[in-house]
């Protein structure tokens, strides 16, 4: 590993650890706040390295990124301190395995190209929506419904059709989901994950990048650093052309192609949210009828 990616691995674990630290309390600890103004938001480098039984030089290393070998036993204690949940705690072990470099180096970004056999299984699950989708959340591939699900998508050329670009930088993304502020919630948590072990990677930093500069409410949820995992939901849509409908999503990771995935949303026969899909997937407009699978990405904006 490079020099600049080995600082660039530990940089990314002292980030996490102070975010967590700031978005921390200490009346959540346990900790007594004394009278006075507390200019540190959440608790002190001090209070985290007494709550985590280690030295106040050593923790102040670790989140500066110069120390980069932090034992199991550190990285437990403080996630104890810091009231992690297990996912958080496997995060934080992620990225000390990468800064100590313990960790292999990284693989070339993940395939873009969707096999046969799963655009035929998108057809086969209509007129329930569904599309297969990268792990930085790029459309490849989708059937009728997957794409009109998303109106508007359908109008961007076919390598900018992102997920976590439309939520942000769409505008009827907003009036498309009644809990908008939770469904980016969720979208940078799972992109802080997956950069958090891959921070080089050129499909994430790319995407990143832009969102950063082109949206404020991405800027501020990127920098709290919340890590979470997608977990299957029910979500409601307040779609433009077939009404109000409330779907069970579902997400599933394709074999042998790492990094890709496919999202299903589905609703019981007989429901008038199963008859909307039929509706949906009837009138699709003809971008979505066409073609389903996304070229490959050149790298150059359309």
């Amino acid at each position: 590993m490079a020099p600049q990616s080995a600082h660039s691995e530990s940089a990314e674990l002292g980030r996490f650890l102070r975010a967590r630290r700031t978005r921390t309390s200490p009346q959540h600890v346990g900790l007594t706040v004394g009278a006075g103004i507390r200019r540190t938001p959440g608790l002190r480098r001090e209070e985290l390295a007494t709550l985590a039984g280690i030295s106040i030089d050593y923790y102040v290393r670790l989140e500066r990124g110069k120390e980069t070998r932090p034992s199991p036993a550190v990285l437990d204690s403080l996630a104890r301190a810091l009231l992690m949940d297990d996912q958080e705690h496997q995060h934080l072990r992620e990225l000390a395995a990468r800064a100590a470099r313990y960790a292999p180096e990284p693989p070339p970004a993940p395939s873009r190209t969707v096999r046969p056999h799963l655009k035929l299984l998108l057809e086969s699950l209509r007129p329930n929506p569904a599309y297969v989708i990268s792990r930085s959340m790029d459309l490849l591939a989708w059937n009728p419904g997957g794409l009109a699900l998303y109106p508007g998508l359908e109008d961007w050329p076919a390598t900018q059709r992102n997920i976590a670009r439309y939520l942000f930088l769409h505008p009827a993304a907003r009036d498309l989901f009644p809990h908008w502020e939770r469904q980016i919630t969720g979208c940078v948590a799972r992109l802080r994950a997956i950069a958090g072990t891959a921070p080089d990677a050129p499909d994430l930093t790319t995407l990143v990048g832009e969102l950063l500069l082109k949206s404020p409410d991405f800027a501020g949820l990127w920098e709290r650093y919340e890590v979470t995992g997608r977990k299957p939901a029910h979500k409601t849509f307040r779609h433009p052309r077939v009404g109000t409908l409330t779907l069970t999503s579902q997400s599933l990771h394709v074999e042998g192609t790492p990094g890709q995935r496919i999202g299903v949303y589905t609703a019981e026969p007989g429901t008038p949210e199963h008859d909307a899909l039929l509706l949906l997937d009837m009138s699709a407009p003809p971008s979505a009828q066409g073609r389903s699978t996304a070229p490959e990405a050149t790298g150059r904006q359309p």
